[in-house]
């Protein structure tokens, strides 16, 4: 007898059946080969875009340097105070919010270069006339780059037992952790949280010897926007116009008899305010539990309002100016908080700047209310440059007018958040951009396994639980979407290897057809 694996079994098929079975099942590892190359191809171009280098453009960094350091400059001590510059502004009880970030992404290194604006200046130990604490950081600015991180700044400061003040570029201040992160294959927006922080021994230096090398200073958190650079630059401003006119004689008249009939005017123009730092925490903070709403074309910089579309006169020999703005804000809250402020002019005279506004509150009402008065030495010229009148963060005070539009919680005299005017008398000129936060991440949104931190968990909602004990919020995320791209591949893989097995099983009728399997894939003080 035949044993039943033998060719003449009558059990077993014909060797005609065999071969077509044979045929079959290659034909069906192929099927599944082309669907996996498929789309590996549908994949490249995605894959391809990592390649290529990608612009930092916009974005915050928030950070509290070290907020024993903000107690200590404020304290009983060194009876100091601090202020922003450059339009830093504060977020939560003791964080700095940097802003416009500048800089690189490489997504096949994962080298991350993002430079941010604005400063803090700290100031304490007032003796006569000067500070022996004077510490300036500016600039920070944050590299990324072979599994390391480090944190540079502008630096001015005064040693504390020399008293001899340094000023130093982008210095190494502290190195960030961020073992764990996978930087590579981002798309943007980038986002770091909760990075721990420590002192180099550069930045011990230029922190005026304050803290020694390796002091653990603040968690760092950032995010940015990635943009992808244009080929060929910007068009020159020569193409523009009929050949042979641009940059010509006739072009150069008609621009010199355009500004003849536009002088006096103002083109276009912007003034920007924060009203007051502490008040806006106040608002937003566990007191009042409030906000601010803008509105009628009213813009927010993080630590300032811009109110835009200036119209009115300027007078280059009179050094005198008057505009009208667009724009409103009102704060409401708890405790009867209710205050609106809305059509803001100000005018220049005599060196001395007055910002106005209808007020619109519960104690007190009034239309082109006089709030604050400015002065700085750019108002006593007011003299243009490249068709624009800037004036930068001119130190404010607040009137009797404006004392009691804030319902009296500040004296006359007070000193209130800095006022900054931008005035172009030229059609050419261009106001200064607003900071820019960058997109805002996604609240909840998931953690990719590719931008955890080594040793954390992302949970259901989309938060992470990290053995990092510097914060709260202590994930530390790099949003990707290279893993949903090899997941595509690896359901592919796990596809054909089912069918392989499921065949493998039982034998094929030699009028079946061959089947594909499918898978179905997802703030504030307690006092203003």
């Amino acid at each position: 007898m035949s044993s039943p694996s033998s060719p003449l079994s009558p059990s077993a098929p014909p060797p005609s059946s065999r071969r077509s079975a044979a045929r079959r099942r290659a034909r069906v590892r192929t099927g599944a080969a082309v669907v996996v190359a498929g789309l590996a191809g549908a994949l490249l171009p995605a894959s391809a875009a990592y390649a290529q280098e990608r612009a930092v453009s916009g974005g915050r960094l928030d950070w509290g340097i070290k907020s024993s350091f903000q107690s200590y400059v404020t304290g009983p001590i060194a009876k100091g105070s601090w202020n922003l510059q450059g339009g830093a502004a504060t977020v939560g009880g003791s964080q700095f919010r940097f802003h416009s970030a500048k800089g690189s992404y490489d997504p096949d290194t994962g080298a991350f270069t993002a430079a941010f604006s604005g400063g803090v200046h700290f100031t304490g130990h007032k003796k006569g006339g000067a500070y022996a604490l004077d510490l300036t950081i500016s600039r920070p600015t944050v590299e990324v780059a072979g599994g390391s991180g480090t944190l540079f700044a502008d630096m001015v400061s005064k040693d504390k037992g020399t008293g001899k003040v340094t000023s130093t570029a982008q210095v190494p201040l502290a190195k960030l952790n961020v073992s764990g992160i996978n930087m590579k294959g981002g798309t943007g927006p980038i986002a770091l949280t909760t990075l721990p922080t420590t002192l180099t021994a550069q930045g011990a230096k230029a922190f005026a010897g304050y803290y020694t090398a390796g002091t653990q200073l603040d968690p760092v958190s950032l995010s940015t926007d990635l943009v992808t650079g244009s080929a060929g630059g910007k068009k020159d401003k020569a193409e523009d116009g009929p050949k042979g006119r641009a940059g010509g004689k006739d072009a150069a008249e008609d621009k010199s008899a355009a500004k003849e009939k536009t002088a006096g005017r103002i083109e276009d123009a912007a003034v920007d305010w924060g009203v007051r730092r502490t008040f806006r925490e106040y608002v937003s903070g566990s007191i009042a539990k409030g906000k601010w709403t803008l509105t009628s074309g009213a813009q927010d910089g993080g630590a300032l309002f811009r109110f835009p579309k200036g119209a009115g006169t300027y007078d280059e020999k009179k050094h005198t100016l008057s505009a009208d703005f667009a724009g409103a804000v009102r704060f409401t809250g708890g405790h009867g908080l209710d205050i609106g402020l809305s059509h803001v002019a100000v005018a220049v005279r005599d060196g001395e700047g007055t910002l106005y506004a209808d007020v619109a509150g519960k104690g007190f009402t009034k239309k082109k209310a006089p709030l604050v008065t400015f002065t700085d030495k750019e108002l006593t010229g007011l003299t243009p440059k490249d068709g624009l009148i800037a004036v930068t963060e001119a130190p404010a005070k607040l009137t009797a007018d404006g004392s009691k539009a804030f319902g009296s919680l500040y004296p006359p005299g007070t000193a209130m958040d800095p006022v900054s005017l931008a005035v172009a008398v030229d059609g050419d000129a261009e106001l200064p951009a607003l900071p820019d936060l960058g997109s805002a991440a996604a609240p909840g949104a998931k953690e990719s396994p590719a931008g955890a931190k080594s040793g954390s968990t992302a949970g259901s909602d989309g938060s992470a639980d990290s053995d990092s004990d510097s914060g709260s919020d202590s994930s530390k995320a790099l949003p990707i979407v290279l893993g949903s791209a090899a997941a595509l591949l690896v359901a592919a893989a796990v596809a054909f290897l089912l069918v392989r097995k499921r065949r493998q099983r039982r034998p094929e009728p030699a009028t079946e057809n061959a089947t594909e399997a499918s898978t179905e894939a997802s703030g504030a003080a307690k006092n203003p």
